[in-house]
């Protein structure tokens, strides 16, 4: 099978590899070209190994290979060389769990340079084509954490930025490079200032003010030829030196894009590209921190002289989660064009494709892994285009092909406890609708800002929208240009992460020392105990349940099994011969399994509510759903059967 998957490498990049081989043999003088003999190519190593040129490739990057020199791009390999041993085996790891021989994985990889050549990496420059042939004076693209945004800025950079080095040979293999000279015109034409927020996460606006300060002075650093050029003045220099050491005060930093695009402008004869990476993470702490009308204004001032009709400007680009367009951040910028994830132009960019799924599955030997791929990492739709996780999808390779939830340690939306602390009985009951698998409609803004949450909780859905917990089944445009949506949980990642980063959020209303408690009451099956703590609990952590149905308690219950953790939970899955509500499968065979079954009724009295628990407690007998656990060899299994009524709890114990 491995030659079989060589093979189709070898016939897919042979004419790849047949001009590269021609390009720098033609770049060999005689005296070079005397001393071949005895020499291999990576082609050549590759069908003597029986390993992949990729990774041929790789080990000569490594140093690996005793002998080898490279000339230009090409590796020179001596024809007596051995082929390393395999230093990838784990102790305990068999054989088939390897991943096959390949270039390694670009996990947490944003330096396009490095991406695209010393990893496997998937080729995003025709998103340089579609903006050339559009040509958006500035562009803004909101995706999900972790889906490539910071990679395909670190793309626009290199491609477009003038600079000594001869960047093109980082494009010349990539698909922008075959669509003709017009494209190739522009690459290495442009200044450009490179901006990150993406590590701005700080508590006050003065801690935040200075780090904005220091990304601009490292960024003017990177352009110390403007020191020296003898076409910047000295009112000019000076702005450049206040900038560089710092020492500037909120009005000249606010000023920072309009005075190095004018020097840049200045000093190349060409007006720069401007390029923002995350620029809303300083927005969302300033308000999750109490500083929001701070940093509102002072990126209103920023952008409003970088990207607002600002002649010393070609093109601009920013990315974010939210576009916060309505509190007036872009005033006026009526040269933004939005691309969000309901927009259907450069929906392909940002994530990865099937297509190109299957083909990195296939590379790695593990075509058999797709259809679990799909399970875990799929099902987001951006504009038409279904598009998977990348940054789990590259995890789950790296990780033996063994799916765990990888996106949920990337670093919370610290925004999402803030939501969920103020959602009523009716969120409560959706968002469990969606674990179990269901659908609603809702309306979907896609510019929502941050103060809305609390004046409006269901904008709620907007937000797990734009941050990538929820996708779009279906959307209709609405008469003032927002959306109608019906919308769903993506893959059976987001159902973990939802139980992590939402459910979990319950955490927040639940003293810890409550909390501990019902972890006891729980293991120890002690029923009058469990009983007394839920009823506090609903007596106390909500207004009103008057007319909450059995989806809010299933949502309630689900956030308190979140708490419990070494717990893997799962709601409203087939076992037996039926559907579970809720079970906690442990992480640890050791520990005890649990089910628990929920009955709810409206004004319900304490005898037929003692009942219904006895009626739920039985149905999980009845069913059989503690099927699944006991063929994984789970010997201990609790069971409860609970009813509600209102603030009121009875707990059947099995």
């Amino acid at each position: 099978m491995l030659l079989f998957y060589n093979a189709l490498l070898l016939f897919f990049y042979a004419d790849i590899i047949r001009s590269e081989t021609i390009y720098q043999r033609r770049r060999l003088n005689k005296k070079e070209r005397c001393h071949m003999s005895g020499i291999m190519s990576v082609k050549e190593v590759s069908i003597r190994w029986n390993i992949s040129e990729r990774r041929v490739a790789y080990l000569c990057s490594q140093g690996r290979i005793a002998g080898v020199q490279k000339k230009g791009r090409m590796w020179m390999i001596p024809a007596d060389a051995e082929k390393p041993s395999d230093n990838r085996m784990k102790p305990g790891i068999s054989p088939e769990k390897i991943r096959p021989s390949g270039l390694p994985l670009p996990v947490g990889i944003s330096d396009y340079r490095l991406a695209s050549t010393e990893y496997y990496y998937i080729d995003k420059t025709m998103m340089i084509r579609d903006f050339i042939d559009e040509r958006p004076m500035v562009s803004l693209f909101t995706r999900p954490r972790r889906f490539g945004k910071t990679l395909n800025m670190d793309m626009l950079r290199t491609f477009f930025e003038k600079t000594e080095e001869n960047t093109s040979v980082y494009f010349r293999d990539k698909k922008i490079w075959a669509c003709g000279k017009k494209y190739r015109e522009y690459q290495g034409k442009y200044p450009v200032i490179f901006i990150t927020f993406k590590d701005i996460k700080f508590n006050t606006w003065e801690e935040t003010f200075d780090a904005i300060k220091d990304v601009f002075s490292k960024e003017t650093h990177r352009h110390s030829e403007l020191r020296t050029s003898d076409r910047c003045d000295e009112y000019d220099k000076k702005i450049f030196d206040r900038l560089l050491s710092g020492e500037v005060n909120e009005v000249e930093l606010s000023a920072a894009l309009l005075n190095l695009s004018r020097m840049l402008h200045r000093h190349y004869g060409i007006a720069p590209i401007i390029i923002i990476d995350e620029y809303d993470i300083p927005i969302q702490q300033g308000y999750m921190r109490g500083y929001y009308d701070k940093v509102i204004l002072f990126m209103r001032n920023l952008f409003s002289g970088g990207l607002k009709d600002n002649k010393h400007l070609s093109f601009g680009f920013l990315t974010g989660i939210l576009c916060v367009a309505k509190e007036s951040i872009f005033s006026g910028l009526n040269n933004l064009t939005i691309n969000s994830v309901l927009d259907n132009k450069y929906s392909s960019y940002f994530g990865f494709t099937s297509e190109e799924v299957k083909e990195m599955a296939e590379y790695y030997g593990a075509s058999d892994k797709y259809g679990e791929i799909c399970e875990w990492y799929d099902g987001y739709r951006f504009g038409k285009t279904d598009i998977f996780n990348p940054w789990s999808v590259i995890n789950y390779f790296n990780n033996e092909c063994e799916p765990r939830a990888f996106w949920q340690s990337t670093g919370s939306n610290d925004i999402i406890g803030e939501i969920i602390s103020q959602a009523n009985a009716e969120i409560y009951e959706r968002l469990t609708s969606l674990v179990n698998g269901e659908t609603f409609i809702t309306y979907i803004d896609t510019g929502v800002i941050y103060p809305q949450i609390k004046n409006n909780p269901s904008t709620i859905y907007s937000f797990l929208l734009v941050a990538g917990y929820l996708k779009v089944v279906r959307a209709t445009t609405s008469f003032n240009g927002d959306f109608m949506c019906e919308v769903a949980l993506p893959n059976k990642e987001i159902s973990f992460v939802y139980h992590k980063e939402i459910l979990q959020q319950l955490d927040n209303l639940i003293p810890q020392s409550t909390a501990v408690s019902i972890q006891e009451a729980v293991f120890s099956g002690n029923n009058r105990k469990l009983k007394t703590l839920i009823q506090t609990l609903l007596t106390q952590s909500v207004s009103s349940f008057d007319t909450a149905g059995e989806n809010f308690y299933h949502g309630f219950m689900l956030g308190l099994c979140a708490l419990l953790g070494e717990y893997f939970v799962s709601s409203n899955r087939e076992s037996g011969d039926g559907r579970y509500d809720i079970q906690l499968k442990p992480v640890k065979k050791n520990l005890p399994g649990i089910l628990i079954e929920l009955k709810a009724e409206k004004n319900c009295p304490e005898e037929k509510l003692k009942k219904l628990s006895q009626t739920a407690l039985q149905q999980i007998d009845d069913k059989r759903y503690d099927t699944e656990m006991r063929t994984e060899g789970i010997a201990t299994i609790y069971k409860y059967g609970v009813a509600f009524s209102g603030k009121h709890v009875e707990i059947s114990v099995g």
